[in-house]
């Protein structure tokens, strides 16, 4: 709790106003050290390449506004620098055919301090980009076979002298071998919404540990909480319940009960990448009356409570739209003790649900307080309980939107020759027990790399081993440049940056170029 504090205040040094994106910049460091790389560089690739997809051909705000990526062997090295994965996927494409050549072997192990020097080398490089973008917080992701806690105790020694003020989050995540992940996790085909996980508080600030297994769906699951909404500048839904209990008989009291939570996708809306085909991808309006949207958090939404309904009597036929989730806030700008409050008065209204068996049906405010009630749209809400300290919500349908639908009841007899072909058919079917949309493939990755893929004009790849060194002395500056320029494709003058200058040995210098080195046509 009191790393969390900590962290809260760190984050109060970002006033609001300057920064315009919420979302933070990333910084992936891949720890290619370990004897089971061959396997996890190809399930690697993939996941990461279908989410940079995905972030490249939703509509909207860019979910990944900056990627950098690292790849530590015997040493670390920059395989991408800071740059905008929407407007330069060109240079993400290269990167992605560079990291799966990086050589299979595995390489001789350089511990977790090849990692946490890759860690420093970003905080500097993002340091300088940010001085000529808006971009005011970076996370750093770091995919490790190497132990967790001693790749944290490294961590702390390479970054205790570095400013952290950029810094927002710090996951480290071991990378487990199929055989030493657990039957049980290997049959489900997937980790949970949200791998498990701890907090370690270092330099005043959280550590997030996690482990998770190498295949394809795993990491394609972690690399997705990318797309997430990370704006905590504000709540996103003030939930308004009356003061008293529900099904009192005395008269409600005037006064409300106010729950500030935020809003998370469930499912990506497909509306955002209708458009990939032709390069007119539209965002979806969310300024319907009926509809809600949960990214970007640009308003307040206030769902007033009207009354409570028996979960048996609610009708899937007339509830539509994508579903959010509703969990408790986590905007910095409230107290740790309000946070605390509301967090426990939020799981206690959804154990009381649960024990109802109850669903809450609300109402969106108008948002405009000084509009006209004649003319403004009501959309309402249900607001489903679960076992997961969350809140499920979904739009209902109104009078207005209703259509009609008398349906004549199923008969208590039919033909015995029907009914012996369809128990044949029926009797045929695979039964699962539970839906699990993981075992479903829609070929969405496949479509979506053809349509953004553009042939790169490059040379043919050299064998590793016979390529020359990324940074060459002075005297081979011509040569370098000759090498590079083709791979990243030439940065634009926004994307172009220094370093900051560092002591470092010849071998452990950052792979970025020197000021003599720019990357220039």
């Amino acid at each position: 709790m009191n790393s969390k504090k900590l962290l809260s205040e760190t984050r109060r040094t970002f006033p609001a106003t300057e920064v315009q994106c919420q979302q933070p910049s990333r910084t992936l460091i891949v720890d290619a050290t370990s004897p089971s790389w061959a396997n996890t560089c190809s399930v690697l690739s993939e996941a990461l390449e279908n989410t940079l997809c995905l972030a490249r051909a939703l509509a909207g705000p860019c979910r990944v506004p900056l990627l950098s990526v690292y790849a530590v062997q015997r040493q670390q090295e920059c395989l991408l620098p800071f740059t905008a994965v929407r407007e330069s996927f060109p240079r993400v494409q290269a990167c992605l055919s560079e990291l799966r050549s990086l050589p299979r072997d595995g390489a001789l192990p350089a511990g977790p301090r090849g990692a946490a020097r890759a860690a420093q080398d970003a905080l500097q490089q993002f340091k300088q980009h940010s001085r000529h973008s808006a971009h005011g917080a970076l996370e750093i992701t770091i995919l490790t076979s190497q132990p967790s806690k001693e790749m944290v105790k490294q961590l702390e020694n390479n970054l205790k002298d570095v400013d952290l003020m950029s810094l927002r989050r710090i996951q480290v995540i071991e990378v487990l071998r199929r055989d030493f992940v657990e039957p049980e996790a290997v049959e489900q085909g997937g980790p949970a919404e949200e791998p498990g996980g701890s907090d370690i508080a270092i330099l005043g600030m959280d550590i997030d540990v996690q482990t998770i297994e190498d295949n394809v769906i795993s990491l394609e699951m972690l690399f997705k909480t990318w797309l997430h909404d990370y704006g905590t500048e504000r709540e996103h839904v003030h939930l308004l319940l009356p003061s008293g209990a529900f099904g009192h008989a005395t008269a409600p009291k005037p006064s409300l009960m106010c729950l500030k939570c935020d809003l998370q996708e469930r499912l990506l809306d497909p509306a955002l990448l209708s458009g990939a085909a032709d390069g007119t991808t539209r965002a979806a309006d969310v300024n319907s009356p009926c509809q809600m949207a949960a990214w970007p958090a640009t308003v307040l939404h206030e769902l007033r409570v009207v009354k409570a309904l028996k979960a048996e009597g609610v009708c899937e036929s007339v509830l539509y739209g994508l579903p959010f989730i509703i969990r408790p806030t986590s905007c910095w700008q409230l107290d740790w003790d309000e946070l605390e409050m509301n967090q426990h008065s939020f799981q206690a209204l959804c154990r009381g649900l649960l024990k109802r068996k109850w669903m809450l049906l609300a109402k969106r405010e108008p948002q405009n307080s000084s509009a006209n009630w004649n003319s403004v749209v009501h959309p309402y809400y249900i607001i489903a309980p679960s076992d997961s300290a969350t809140l499920l919500l979904k739009a209902v349908a109104t009078r207005e939107l209703l259509l009609p639908s008398t349906f004549p009841a199923l008969p208590a007899e039919h033909p015995e020759r029907a009914r012996g072909a369809v128990e044949s058919a029926l009797n045929s079917l695979e039964v699962e027990v539970a839906y699990n949309p993981l075992h479903l493939k829609s070929n969405l990755y496949k479509y979506l790399k053809s349509v953004l893929y553009k042939p790169l004009q490059r040379q043919p790849a050299q064998p590793r081993d016979q390529r020359p060194e990324r940074h060459q002395p002075k005297q081979h500056q011509s040569r370098a440049k000759a090498t590079v320029a083709p791979l990243l494709m030439a940065p634009s003058p926004v994307q172009a940056f220094r370093p900051a200058a560092t002591q470092r040995d010849s071998c452990e210098r950052s792979l970025f170029p020197t000021e003599d080195e720019e990357f220039l046509q």
